[in-house]
């Protein structure tokens, strides 16, 4: 049976364009106007850009609560009740706790994703000035991909045994990242590497910041004067691309197991992207730290899965989502907390020179 959807695209399509162009304004004006020149972002500015996204996702939050509570009183009550709430006002204070569980899971989420981040820019030696250019990109990619990934989800999710499909793949994902080994970057036996050497040749060579370049005759080599070659820029923005699309694979049916809303799953993950540079900077230099976050994330895997599979059903269809909210965000807590209180004694080293 199809889930009652309270914010369907057909109804509130003006609401989805509204908040697409208020990101795409967002976005040009941190390119255009802050970010115009490459330049080394400083741990003062992101932390000041985590603060403004962070702040930003919360007001939206309080603006979805206050429009929830006054349109939702005007629609049929049977409807409100199809979809899963008592009342109105349950309803609207419920969604907005939709929406701040979703933000928080992706969130934490994306966390694991700076990691990996981290370890494409070290092996690629992708100078600090640069990177901020690369990860705008690699974020406008990856609304598109979350963007698709959601409508696919919104459609699919009215499938029960998908829903069952999902719920055990985030189960399994959250074991496995639980028990398996950390892995290095191995770009060279990536099947992405060998695809793009197939269209475009690769050079070591940086010229700015751009994402393709011509070499002069004069070049270390001498050879393939004229040629327009890729940069590592490039190559460390497709393997972001790459492996923002595997963490959507976890990331998507996560929050879909917190709320049937289209809207809530979208602007969370759209909340929780647009943070992520900011978020990267700010934590770049302490992935060491946090050591047993993975545990925090795997767990919470783990219990959004069984929400999917067995606790939405145990608790009369829909498990309370401030239990949700206290879960999650307690297991990503301690986690953090457990980090700190027992350092990783050694961190392992990351060549620092380019490998093209």
């Amino acid at each position: 049976m199809e889930p009652t959807i309270l914010f369907p695209l057909a109804g509130y399509w003006w609401l989805y364009a509204g908040f697409t162009l208020f990101v795409l304004a967002m976005l040009a004006l941190d390119l255009g106007v802050f970010h115009r020149k490459a330049h080394e972002v400083s741990y003062r500015e992101a932390a000041t850009w985590s603060v403004v996204w962070v702040g930003m996702a919360l007001l939206f939050n309080v603006a979805l609560w206050l429009y929830a509570s006054w349109r939702l009183p005007q629609l049929d009550p049977a409807l409100i009740q199809a979809a899963g709430f008592a009342d109105a006002q349950t309803a609207a204070r419920e969604i907005s706790f939709q929406f701040l569980t979703g933000y928080v899971v992706e969130k934490s989420l994306s966390i694991d994703n700076i990691f990996v981040i981290v370890m494409i820019f070290s092996y690629f030696a992708i100078p600090a000035k640069y990177q901020h250019r690369v990860l705008f990109y690699g974020i406008v990619g990856a609304l598109v991909f979350r963007a698709i990934f959601i409508a696919l989800g919104s459609w699919l999710m009215a499938i029960e045994w998908v829903v069952w499909i999902a719920g055990g793949f985030l189960v399994l994902t959250g074991i496995k990242m639980l028990f398996a080994p950390e892995k290095g970057l191995e770009p060279e036996r990536n099947p992405i590497m060998r695809l793009m050497r197939r269209f475009v040749p690769i050079t070591s060579e940086y010229d700015g910041q751009r994402f393709f370049t011509r070499l002069p005759a004069a070049s270390a080599t001498g050879q393939g004067a004229g040629i327009l070659y890729a940069t590592p820029l490039l190559v460390a923005l497709v393997f972001i691309e790459f492996t923002d699309v595997v963490f959507a694979i976890d990331s998507v049916p996560a929050i879909f197991a917190l709320t049937n809303e289209p809207l809530i799953v979208f602007t969370s993950n759209i909340f929780a992207i647009l943070g992520l540079r900011a978020l990267y900077f700010l934590l770049a230099g302490m992935v060491g730290t946090f050591h047993l976050l993975k545990f925090g994330l795997g767990l919470v895997l783990v219990f959004v899965g069984l929400k999917m599979v067995w606790l939405n059903h145990a608790f009369g269809g829909k498990f309370p989502i401030l239990w949700s909210l206290g879960i999650i965000g307690g297991l990503i807590s301690l986690s953090v907390i457990l980090s700190l209180l027992f350092p990783r004694r050694e961190a392992k080293a990351i060549a620092p020179s380019p490998r093209l």
